[in-house]
């Protein structure tokens, strides 16, 4: 039978060396903000002026009209080139993103209601970076057309169809909108991780861990006491991510403001559960810390879909993510903070963190030896 007094005792005994221990406040409490800032503002998906050189070969007046529109967009910075061997010399020279050259009889084709003609050369070596330059000079092209058809009457003769894209839930496509509700994962259960990784194997490095064992407290009490103070500590760590979600980045809060806790609680407890479990497992502070970085960052970055799409992840790694709670966790912040998901929509990743929770709560009191061997 699990002592509830035992517990008591155990956290109210870490709760003290929190409490004299500047450095584990300054990293549960100070250090997420740090994080959360220093991540929202520069992780930013959204590539804005972005130099485009312009070869007008037509110089009509239509053509400049076409170019004031990529001029008047945020995304551009448009460069004239006077000369085509300016254009050969920046290609050679690898001194442009892009470059859009205009043919001659751009202007006369547009009012004969014929395509006029107009040719991008991107540079390929950034192919993250050309994906996204593509879509946006599609969409500045497709404005030029659309702005045409109306200037010139051609909207009258129903030769074509204007197809009207609406985006839900991240209306301005805002990539801090996708970033900051997945920094909670990050944040949350890194900062978890380590600063549990570090109580059991503190207390065997400094001799306090026998004259623990030496009383009646059993391994799954001293995990549950040692795990209570810290969760205290990170609920304010989600307190802050989600406030300044909120206040500094702008970002709406759409789901059940219940249910995200909820689903905090959840993954905290389990990430504070797995550092324990580091901590039992190697007994020293530098091995425990180092292995808790590993397990809390990696995870995190690469096999969440934090900054990786899951989707066009090969099979294998596909499945593989489904191991991490990281990846469901972070498929519930963004949901709730995007759009209006409920439980039913969302039962899979609560299942699968609730059961990691649990499971690591298990492991890491059937590793905990009470023996004074190593």
């Amino acid at each position: 039978m699990i002592s509830k007094t035992n517990i008591k005792a155990v956290a109210y005994k870490e709760y003290r060396h929190i409490a004299r221990d500047p450095f584990t406040l300054i990293v549960a409490l100070v250090f997420p903000l740090i994080l959360v800032l220093f991540f929202g503002f520069i992780i930013d998906l959204d590539y804005k002026h972005i130099v485009i050189d312009v070869q007008d070969n037509d110089k009509s007046q239509i053509s400049r009209h076409f170019t004031e529109i990529f001029t008047s967009s945020e995304y551009f910075d448009v460069k004239q080139l006077q000369f085509q061997s300016e254009a050969e010399c920046k290609l050679v020279k690898n001194d442009t993103p892009a470059i859009m050259i205009i043919k001659e009889d751009f202007g006369k084709n547009i009012v004969r209601g014929q395509p006029g003609k107009i040719q991008f050369l991107l540079d390929g070596s950034d192919n993250a970076k050309t994906g996204i330059l593509i879509g946006y000079l599609t969409a500045a092209t497709a404005a030029g057309n659309k702005i045409f058809a109306k200037d010139l009457g051609f909207d009258q003769n129903n030769t074509y169809e204007i197809i009207r894209t609406r985006f839900l839930f991240n209306t301005e496509l805002n990539s801090r909108w996708f970033v900051v509700p997945g920094l909670s994962t990050i944040i949350i259960g890194l900062i978890a991780i380590i600063l549990t990784s570090l109580t059991i194997a503190k207390e065997w490095e400094n001799g306090s861990m026998e004259l623990l064992l030496s009383t009646s407290v059993r391994p799954i009490e001293i995990v549950m006491g040692k795990i209570i103070p810290y969760f205290v500590l990170n609920f304010f760590n989600i307190l802050i991510v989600f406030i300044v979600a909120l206040i500094v980045f702008k970002i709406p809060f759409e789901g059940n403001f219940l249910l995200y806790i909820a689903a905090c609680i959840i993954y905290v407890t389990g990430t504070l559960a797995l550092g324990i479990l580091i901590s039992v497992v190697t007994r020293q502070q530098q091995a425990a810390v180092q292995i808790a970085f590993a397990i809390g960052l990696l995870p995190s970055f690469m096999f969440s879909g934090f900054i990786f799409s899951i989707e066009n992840m090969p099979l294998f790694f596909r499945y593989f993510t489904a191991v991490f709670p990281q990846r469901w966790f972070m498929l519930i912040s963004r949901s709730l903070f995007l759009s209006r998901a409920g439980f039913n929509s969302l039962f899979l990743p609560f299942l699968i963190i609730t059961a990691f929770s649990v499971i690591m709560i298990i492991l890491a009191s059937k590793k905990f030896k009470t023996d004074l061997e190593p």
